[in-house]
């Protein structure tokens, strides 16, 4: 396709893909020892000093806010329906609660502001409506300069990720598919505007941190090569047909898996090395990404209770110090970009963000 609409996968890893996997590529269990399971400590121990708020749920004019991206853990940038219900605002929340209003597009033209990127004082988003092509848009972290980059976006891929949009040499870059399944172009274009740059890469690629790609981003197989953009080198990943890699450049996340589903979550380096167990099988991804910071691994365990409430616990995996802070009980809608960790509890009657700027531990 060429018209600009983008294709999707859920956000998050559930065992339902998992098990996908498994049928594929699975014929008998792992033989090799198990990794120690890692220790547990509670949110208020490990991180007494961590950058925290609880945001109410609705704008001061009324709608309720849905977050895309933190600066901190008290400014974000989001969308909300206008009071009188007739468009679909991107704002700037500040830490006080006041609203900047970004861009607007009527509802009915079925509106999306999708994809947000941050580097220093450069804000990039994507936005669609009424089945035209996804749009690049860009202004300052403080809301200031905004303006559209570009229309030629192809037919992105997004993946729900940090880094599906790149910031990154004074560009923009994302990834496209093309009439070929077998080749993924890499397109750019310059912050201050200007025409769009095509690269193809042979293979199915996704961007992840910079200069990086990964393949496997949207199919059962996982991660098993990584490439860089600004050389030569490529990677191979150091995995087995019985388990199931995510990686970027620094970390894997490896789901091993059983005949009966999975086994357990291990952490490795992409060549295999610093191998660890972070969880058991009870345990999920509760992101797309791995290793936010390179540092942290963010999941989420069902108890049992989440198939009625539909919530989880939420628990974040500290490769630094092969430890598991459990964060919260109960929380519903997960999100982690630019280093802060984000998630709601309550309902549409009481609803809270609640946030953790892991760059403050």
């Amino acid at each position: 396709m060429s018209d600009g609409r983008r294709l999707r996968v859920p956000v998050g890893v559930a065992l339902a893909v998992s098990l996908g996997a498994a049928g594929l590529l699975l014929a008998y269990p792992q033989e090799r020892d198990k990794p120690t399971a890692a220790s547990r400590t509670n949110l208020a121990t490990a991180w007494p000093g961590a950058g925290r708020a609880e945001i109410p749920g609705n704008l001061s004019d009324g709608p309720i806010f849905h977050p895309q991206l933190f600066l901190d853990a008290r400014t974000s940038i989001g969308t909300a329906p206008s009071p009188d219900g007739t468009a679909l605002r991107l704002v700037l929340r500040a830490a006080d609660g006041s609203v900047r209003e970004l861009r607007r597009r009527p509802l009915t033209s079925h509106p999306e502001f999708g994809t947000m990127a941050v580097s220093g004082a450069d804000l990039v988003w994507t936005e669609s409506a009424g089945g035209g092509p996804t749009e690049l848009w860009t202004a300052t972290a403080s809301g200031a300069g905004v303006r559209r980059l570009t229309r030629d976006t192809g037919n992105a891929v997004f993946f729900g990720s940090q880094w599906d949009v790149v910031i990154a040499d004074g560009r923009a870059w994302w990834a496209t598919a093309t009439d070929d399944p077998d080749v993924t172009e890499i397109r750019s274009v310059p912050l201050t505007a200007g025409p769009v740059t095509v690269r193809r890469e042979p293979g199915t690629w996704a961007l992840t941190a910079w200069p990086w790609l990964t393949d496997g981003g949207g199919d059962q197989t996982g991660t098993t090569r990584l490439r860089t953009l600004t050389g030569t080198e490529e990677r191979r990943v150091a995995s087995t047909g019985t388990e199931l890699a995510t990686c970027g450049p620094t970390w894997c996340r490896v789901l091993v898996l059983t005949p009966s589903g999975l086994d357990r979550i291990d952490a490795m380096h992409p060549d295999g090395s610093e191998r660890r167990r972070i969880a058991d099988g009870t345990a999920g991804a509760a992101i797309t990404d791995v290793a936010i910071l390179d540092r942290f691994e963010i999941l989420s365990e069902a108890d049992a209770n989440s198939a009625l409430t539909g919530t989880e616990g939420l628990l974040v995996h500290d490769l630094r110090y092969g430890r598991t802070v459990e964060v919260s009980a109960a929380v519903d809608g997960v999100s982690a970009r630019n280093g802060v960790l984000w998630w709601s509890t309550g309902d549409q009657d009481s609803l809270v963000w609640h946030t953790l700027d892991l760059r403050t531990v």
